[in-house]
């Protein structure tokens, strides 16, 4: 605790009294929280409320004599947090326990050629890569960006994807489809023969892709939140044809229905797809959806779809060739939450994933492998606790290629291919939540990350997903009700609005 936290929590506090509720409150580590205080989730209606009520009756005197209160009341704070600086800088954390100054909601991106971008102590104090260049890479400078906004005003958009028409397919996570045009004017917005979608927390309509020979037979692929009874809800593939002059979409099938879970746990949900361009099979990385401390195993369960990616046909059968890893569907297996999911242009198969407090991944994902979670973890538990035995590496267990330690959120992940950015060809970009950037990691020819260079700072935006179309050019979906899609090019020049 520091004094600035203090002001911040009663700053916070004071903004809350007054703001109108909101469903997408975020907890400091990336992702979206829900709870009764806020809107109740699209399809449910919000409980009555009977009391607690106040009635203004003169508007203007409660509203200055609020004012009056709040400011002796910050004023009080203010001084009593001076007081206790002293006592709280002589305090340490012992040693195995979370590092409580580490926590950060953003963090200052340092920008000075061969040094760490990121200063902040690692969330427990114990914490060690296992081989050098894990984290923590030098910062180097590319290029300047220009930013275009093609469209705005989107609602909680997740995924963006190109149609061979020029045209954009997004989707929003209460449960829509938007058709874009090129310009990025809206041409349609799609509903009807949509399943039902259980929009609450990390839930609700997410990941969509194209099926590889989307020109012929107009095939897309989606995964979504469907609640299954009045308890629980269940992460689900489906396929479907789209026409997209028409606005419509047909033949809706599901093709795969994960491992049903309590509809309380919102969180964690994962659900980014991959089509494998040699045969067109899908890869969905499923989130393990885990509440609560002790950390559950679910996603080192092999009767247990949770915390694992799966390989199935475009006709939603295990693919040819899976691992024996229990259930047939599985590829791999003890993820978190991955929410970037992509091939790197040697056709290898890559992951970013969501750490705790602490501990977001990228992964290189490769058949049969167990990527740890929650045995082997850099990073603590949302309270501060330990997560198991507080340790980073096991035999048999798969090292990240790269780790955040305090996070970034990470959602979104490509490869840069594309002649636009020269300097990018061997990087890879991921969107950052809580780091509100776009990162860029140069790998080497070991795929170890040599340098990282934060994207958009000046923006202040989340980013929840980001591509490489045709063109070359960068395209990004920012996060949150009024989220936009923005166009990335080269540029000397101030950043375009």
């Amino acid at each position: 605790m520091t004094l600035a936290w203090s002001l911040d929590m009663i700053g916070r506090c004071v903004t809350s009294s007054r703001r109108s509720p909101r469903s997408d409150s975020r907890c400091p580590y990336g992702e979206p929280c829900w709870s009764s205080a806020y809107a109740a989730p699209a399809g449910r209606r919000a409980p009555a409320k009977t009391s607690n009520v106040l009635k203004p009756l003169n508007v203007s005197a409660a509203s200055a004599s609020w004012e009056t209160e709040m400011k002796r009341l910050m004023m009080i704070g203010a001084v009593a947090g001076l007081a206790m600086v002293p006592l709280l800088r002589a305090q340490t954390a012992p040693a195995g326990r979370g590092n409580a100054g580490a926590t950060r909601r953003s963090f200052e991106k340092f920008t000075v050629e061969g040094q760490p971008i990121d200063r902040r102590p690692p969330e427990l104090d114990t914490d060690h890569p296992v081989f050098p260049g894990q984290t923590h890479a030098p910062y180097h400078k590319t290029t300047d960006v220009a930013v275009t906004t093609i469209a705005s005003g989107l609602d909680n958009p997740w995924a963006v994807v190109l149609l061979p028409s020029g045209r954009f397919l997004i989707t929003e996570k209460p449960g829509r489809l938007r058709i874009l045009n090129r310009d990025g004017s809206a041409l349609h917005t799609i509903t009807a023969n949509l399943p039902p979608v259980y929009f609450r927390g990390q839930a609700g309509l997410l990941d969509v892709a194209l099926d590889r020979n989307f020109a012929s037979n107009h095939r897309i692929f989606f995964v979504y939140m469907r609640i299954i009874d009045a308890d629980n809800c269940v992460q689900a593939v489906d396929s479907a044809t789209l026409d997209e002059d028409a606005g419509t979409l047909s033949n809706v099938h599901t093709l795969f229905q994960g491992t049903p879970f309590t509809n309380r746990a919102v969180s964690q949900t994962g659900s980014r797809i991959a089509i494998d361009p040699k045969d067109g099979n899908l890869f969905v990385a499923l989130g393990d959806r885990s509440t609560g401390d002790p950390i559950p195993m679910q996603a080192q369960q092999p009767d247990k779809y949770l915390g694992k990616v799966i390989h199935i046909t475009p006709e939603g059968k295990p693919a040819p060739g899976n691992p024996a890893l229990g259930l047939p569907e599985v590829w791999s297996m003890g993820h978190r939450t991955p929410q970037g999911l992509t091939f790197a242009p040697d056709g290898r198969l890559w992951a970013v994933e969501h750490g705790p407090r602490g501990g977001d991944e990228l992964n290189l994902i490769e058949k049969g492998k167990n990527y740890g979670w929650p045995v082997i973890v850099h990073g603590i538990n949302y309270p501060g606790t330990k997560i198991g035995d507080a340790i980073v590496e096991k035999p048999g267990l798969e090292q990240p290629r790269y780790f955040w330690d305090p996070v970034i959120a990470p959602s979104g992940l490509v490869f840069y291919r594309g002649d636009l950015f020269p300097q990018w060809k061997t990087s890879v970009l991921v969107g950052g939540l809580a780091g509100q950037a776009i990162f860029r990691l140069e790998l080497d020819n070991d795929d170890k990350v040599v340098n990282e260079e934060p994207l958009l700072t000046d923006l202040n935006q989340r980013i929840r997903d980001v591509r490489v179309f045709q063109d070359g050019a960068v395209y990004v979906l920012t996060d949150g009700a009024g989220g936009k899609l923005l166009k990335l090019t080269p540029s000397n020049s101030q950043t375009r609005q």
